[in-house]
């Protein structure tokens, strides 16, 4: 078992990455007597809910869940009055602590109703997608969506403990196994190249999931996560570079609707698309950007726009992100392979520009 220690200015908590976690009572930061609600979803229900009610309950704890619906389209404020529903007919308290246990969906929505549910809970991470583990689940943003922008209504609001089990993994889809490695390549774009060379010569493990180098890219990039989340929490700064690809992403993700194309495909998309305006900028090489695209591709990422949209479909919804700033376009871009920086302000033509060069027309 590895162990991944986030250190913020007023506490830390640990993230564990290993195999068969859900049944090892040891990574559970709770006690007899604790009452737990498990908010999940209607595909991880009977996969693992069982499994984790087992090991609480052998701690003594007093345990009961909500079911959610399966699905991005499902990340709504509607799902979040049902986890309060659940919550307050249970007759749970402040000293109840949330347990997340899924994908992205269910962590943001449970870590938004922990953030809210009586002005703030304890509530734990358990990812179970490739995506989740080595990106959402880390750092505290939780979030719901809105028909006009994705992740428009949330809180920055920290677990206490990440419990991640790679396991979990052997009974995801190879879609969803092909969209978490968009953030893994995504991390050694922005900050690490030695990581991302690493990728190159392991991403065809990483596609099989072979248990060593998978829980060696999983340790390393939620290490590279809470690094850049100790040095600015609430994303005031460096935190933004995490975003790479991910206002372009958004807008595919908004127009399409919430759920045609996953998270993951739609940010890999969107960091051709900044890869391609770092290139215009006279930043990135074209090579770099070769090595970007066979990368990606190698994963089985899209590495174009979708078919049904067209490049003056994305500026309306990126106007809309929240890292638009006093009206103002706020993108991640490199200067190279493992440095990024935040550009502000782009000249729209250019970034029309960016999108036609990664569309399915030209």
């Amino acid at each position: 078992m590895l162990c991944v220690n986030v250190e913020l200015k007023e506490r830390r908590y640990p993230i564990y990455i290993g195999e068969n976690l859900l049944k090892n009572p040891a990574v559970y930061p709770l006690k007899s007597g604790d009452k737990v609600m498990i908010v999940t979803n209607e595909t991880i229900a009977p996969l693992y809910l069982s499994t984790v009610t087992a090991t609480l309950e052998s701690l003594g704890c007093q345990v009961s869940s909500v079911q959610l619906k399966d699905g991005e389209k499902y990340k709504t404020l509607d799902s979040l009055n049902d986890i309060f529903t659940a919550l307050l007919r249970e007759n749970h308290g402040r000293d109840t602590t949330l347990i997340a246990l899924g994908g992205g969906v269910i962590g943001d929505v449970a870590g938004y109703a922990a953030a809210s549910y009586q002005r703030g809970i304890k509530f734990i991470q358990i990812p179970t997608t490739l995506l989740s583990q080595v990106d959402s689940s880390v750092g505290g943003k939780t979030a719901v969506n809105h028909e006009l922008g994705k992740n428009m209504i949330g809180a920055f609001y920290q677990p206490i403990t990440v419990i991640i089990d790679t396991t979990t993994l052997n009974t995801l889809p190879k879609r969803e196994v092909n969209a978490g490695l968009a953030e893994v390549i995504k991390y050694g774009a922005i900050l690490d190249l030695p990581f991302f060379e690493w990728l190159e010569q392991h991403i065809d493990e990483l596609v099989a999931l072979e248990q060593s180098p998978l829980q060696y890219c999983i340790a390393r990039c939620c290490q590279i996560k809470a690094d850049v989340v100790a040095r600015d929490e609430t994303e005031k700064g460096d935190r933004a570079l995490l975003n790479l690809g991910h206002t372009f992403g958004h807008a595919i993700e908004t127009h399409l609707g919430y759920g045609n194309w996953l998270h993951g495909e739609a940010v890999a998309a969107g960091s051709m698309m900044a890869a391609a305006l770092s290139e215009m900028l006279g930043d990135l090489s074209k090579n770099d950007v070769g090595r970007l695209e066979k990368l990606l591709a190698r994963a089985n990422l899209p590495t174009v726009s979708p078919d049904t949209m067209q490049p003056e479909d994305y500026l309306p919804h990126m106007m809309r992100d929240k890292k638009v700033l006093a009206g103002k376009l706020r993108l991640v871009l490199l200067k190279s392979l493992g440095q990024a920086y935040v550009a502000t302000d782009t000249d729209k033509s250019l970034v029309l520009d960016a999108i036609r060069a990664c569309t399915q027309f030209d």
